[in-house]
């Protein structure tokens, strides 16, 4: 019968196992798992009940501690006693220790082993990492600012002053009369019909250019609003109600609109959805939409030709520093219109040079 083959891994392990036997004097240490595996690495013969030596169990559990010996001395017989009985293969809870006289012995249990063989300064330094003296907070490091980014804020900062000086400038040398022609449009919008996709006006502002409110009212809804789109409009149920007083009928507030914008050159930001909201027209030449305006697009596709309007919100920061229409809050129809406005005077000069250049070229077209 050929013999089994045995792998280098298995012929280490047997070999380890019979130092180790043969270092204890002969003792039998393997347990029946390990016997198991000798049995099946060295032979094709199944284990049985028969080939394995059954552990003796042993039916007597006292153990004597002599009363002369000292508490140190007791706590070892204990220990080697525990530790025999786990060798042999016993259950060490079954031990019973006792006294000369057979009484059962009453151990006492030294403070080392109660705490587990911890010393009292180990006891006290964990004390004091617990509930008496929490531990210190480990000091964060100071994160110093890059010199790059501090100058390159300084730059920004100190161009956007320059701009302010310059603006301010050109804005002193209009006339009065010239500012009373401008003023700012902004509306808020709630939905309408099924998913709330449609809009209706719910509330209207309207400022001069110097910010003035010029008007500012909430518009009462006459159909049912399936989205009031507060996280955006700030618009709440009461604020439109048709019994909230405060609130302005749709189309008085679409006559008194229309008054303010007559013979005015309206500013605005995607004035189309504005006037759609009103229902309102206004003439092509009096209108300054911020979001038509060439200069404040953004180019998209792959030749970068075609040109897309860009957020209000971004266009301000840029231009002229301001924050509008922060995460978390809802807008502002006065915010949004004082700020339209503003960004149209940081670009006026160029535009209104465009307009009155594209007005001669019309005028001269005509002409011919």
């Amino acid at each position: 019968m050929p013999q089994p083959w045995i792998s280098k891994k298995e012929k280490t392990k047997m070999r380890n196992r019979r130092r180790k036997k043969e270092k204890l004097g002969g003792r039998e240490e393997v347990s029946t798992k390990k016997r198991k595996r000798d049995v099946d690495a060295t032979s094709n013969e199944v284990p049985t009940s028969e080939n394995l030596e059954p552990i003796q169990k042993d039916t007597n559990h006292d153990v004597t501690i002599p009363s002369t010996a000292t508490n140190k001395e007791k706590g070892k017989l204990r220990k080697e006693a525990r530790r025999k009985s786990r060798k042999e293969g016993r259950d060490e809870n079954l031990l019973k220790f006792v006294d000369e006289n057979g009484d059962e012995y009453i151990e006492e249990i030294s403070k080392k082993e109660e705490t587990g063989g911890k010393t009292e300064s180990n006891i006290n330094d964990e004390s004091m990492h617990t509930n008496e003296f929490p531990p210190k907070k480990k000091k964060s490091k100071r994160v110093f600012p890059n010199i790059n980014q501090l100058l390159a804020e300084a730059e920004v900062a100190k161009k956007v002053e320059e701009e302010e000086k310059k603006r301010k400038k050109y804005e002193d040398s209009i006339s009065e009369e010239e500012k009373a022609k401008y003023v700012a449009l902004d509306c808020e919008m709630v939905g309408i019909g099924a998913g709330g996709k449609q809009s209706a006006l719910a509330r209207v502002s309207v400022t001069d250019w110097n910010d003035n409110v010029i008007i500012d009212t909430f518009v009462q809804v006459p159909d049912r609003v399936t989205d009031f789109r507060t996280w955006v409009s700030g618009v709440r149920a009461k604020d439109i109600k048709m019994t909230n007083r405060n609130a302005m009928e749709l189309n008085a507030c679409r006559r008194k609109v229309g008054e303010i914008l007559k013979n005015k050159i309206l500013v605005g930001h995607s004035l189309k959805n504005d006037f759609a909201a009103l229902m309102l027209d206004h003439p092509k030449s009096e209108i300054r939409d911020t979001a038509k305006y060439k200069p404040l697009m953004r180019a998209t596709g792959k030749g970068g030709g075609k040109l897309r309007p860009r957020k209000l919100r971004d266009l301000v920061k840029e231009y002229i520093g301001l924050e509008i229409q922060k995460e978390g809050e809802a807008h502002t129809s006065v915010e949004d219109s004082q700020a339209t406005m503003r960004l149209y005077k940081a670009v006026r000069d160029k535009w209104e040079k465009e307009c009155a250049k594209a007005a001669a070229e019309k005028s001269g077209r005509k002409r011919r």
